[in-house]
């Protein structure tokens, strides 16, 4: 345990290097991008110093034995990296995060073009950063970045379906890659559809194969395909074989979608309409008429208020965020909906339920957790074993507090290796490494919206409800 408490520990030490190394090689790249500017402008090259840029990659691109275009491209996300979130460089720089964290900020935030909302938008998330993995921090690094976006996501939802697509791409060995550019909510039902057919399939296949050996039937040919296999030829069945059925909307294309996705959606984003924004400020001004100024102060601002929230795009598996109208479509469709209660100022979990309550607590579980406990890990709770901390055969409750979500790698971890896991109260589970460390998973924060008083008196525009802390 001491030598590997060392060699962990070393290792601690050359990623925190490694992170320097690479804002040094960043900051370095960024310079030479600084340099090529400089010396176009001294020669008033009218091409704004493209090919001063191509020159000086060429020059590091031969030294260093790699493409000048690769060079170009380093140059390109250095530049922006250091001079459009210089806080995040520093970050690396300083080993608090790895290129891995930095490069998943930069994604999320590089729609971004003030450079205060990518200041503020940083500040934001590099806490996170230094608590979470690269992949657990993606989605929330997204939800924060909704934060500063000038336009909501239903607006960019809208012009960005101007851009889907479908295209191959030539592979080796005679085989081929068929993708698909389109709404993020179709592509993960499609992909579900496909894997429980497939896994159908499958259990099948295994099932006619006992019965064969059962009954003695030598001529019997399994079907060995693996899951993947058997997918890949679905979709190709489907595609070729398939008759267009007259879907030729997005509503008409969301209602046929029968696959399991979770939705999250804000009930205030879930029950508003674009069409309705001449009609809110009447209604709820109303409320206010022949009763003074002050009335109708409070109705504007809950009026604001209710604009808003109303902004706060739902989330497609806690990862992607999707547009108002496409999380109104799916909620309208489905047999029933998992109501998330949160504090309206922590936007801590308190309840989950439903109109037809049953199994509450696994509900409540997974509403909280998102996402397997173990650190880093970030597989969906749904797909995860609901485990006891304190095992229920030596007395342990079967409740929040004492329940958690593993996936199944982790889950065996837990029990059959010396890592050791203590709840804490608010669902904070502290793991205890083979070499005494400790490792504090906290529960994500919900996608919800909070209020807090400080937003009275402000203007419309800022008042855009705050994301709730992620600790």
């Amino acid at each position: 345990m001491a030598m590997l408490a060392d060699l962990v520990e070393s290792l601690e030490a050359a990623e925190a290097t490694l992170a320097s190394m690479h804002a040094a090689r960043d900051g370095l790249l960024a310079l030479a991008g600084r340099l090529a500017v400089d010396i176009a402008r001294q020669g008033d090259h009218p091409d704004g110093a493209d090919m001063t840029i191509r020159t000086v990659a060429a020059e590091i691109g031969a030294v260093q034995r790699v493409s000048d275009r690769t060079v170009e491209r380093r140059i390109s996300q250095a530049s922006w990296l250091v001079d459009g979130f210089p806080a995040v460089w520093q970050a690396q720089g300083a080993g608090r995060v790895s290129a891995a964290h930095a490069a998943v900020i930069v994604e999320a935030g590089g729609h971004l073009t003030d450079a205060g909302d990518r200041a503020a938008f940083a500040a934001a998330v590099l806490p996170i950063a230094e608590a979470e993995s690269p992949n657990r921090l993606r989605p929330l690094a997204r939800r924060i970045a909704e934060r500063f976006q000038p336009r909501s996501i239903d607006e960019r939802h809208r012009a960005a379906r101007d851009r889907r697509r479908v295209w191959s791409v030539d592979a080796e060995d005679g085989m081929g890659d068929l993708h698909i550019h389109t709404s993020a909510t179709l592509a993960h039902g499609m992909m579900d559809r496909l894997s429980k057919m497939a896994h159908a399939i499958r259990e099948e296949n295994r099932r006619a194969a006992r019965d064969a050996k059962v009954a003695g039937d030598v001529t019997f040919e399994p079907d060995e395909r693996t899951v993947d296999e058997i997918r890949a030829d679905l979709l190709v069945d489907l595609v070729l074989t398939g008759a267009p059925t007259g879907h030729d909307t997005t509503d008409g294309l969301l209602g046929e979608i029968r696959a399991e996705v979770e939705v999250t959606v804000p009930v205030t984003s879930l029950i508003r309409d674009d069409a309705a924004d001449d009609h809110l400020d009447d209604d709820i001004a109303g409320a206010g008429d022949g009763s003074g100024d002050h009335a109708t102060g409070v109705a504007d601002e809950l009026a604001a208020r209710f604009r808003a929230a109303s902004r706060i795009p739902a989330e497609l598996d806690g990862i992607v965020p999707i547009d108002a109208a496409t999380a109104r479509a799916l909620a309208g469709n489905a047999v029933g909906w998992n109501r998330v209660l949160t504090h309206p100022i922590t936007g801590a979990v308190l309840a989950v339920d439903r109109y037809r309550p049953n199994k509450d607590l696994r509900r409540l579980l997974k509403a909280r957790d998102q996402r397997c406990r173990f650190p880093g890990c970030r597989i969906a709770a749904r797909k995860c074993d609901l485990d006891h901390n304190h095992s229920a055969s030596t007395g342990g409750a079967t409740c929040d507090e004492n329940l958690a979500a593993f996936c199944r790698r982790h889950h065996m971890l837990k029990h059959s290796s010396p890592w050791q896991v203590t709840p804490r109260p608010g669902g904070v589970l502290e793991w205890t490494s083979p070499t005494g460390r400790t490792y504090v998973d906290r529960p994500p924060p919900p996608h919800t919206v909070v209020f807090s008083e400080s937003h009275m008196g402000r203007s419309d525009a800022d008042l855009v409800p705050r994301v709730p802390p992620p600790f």
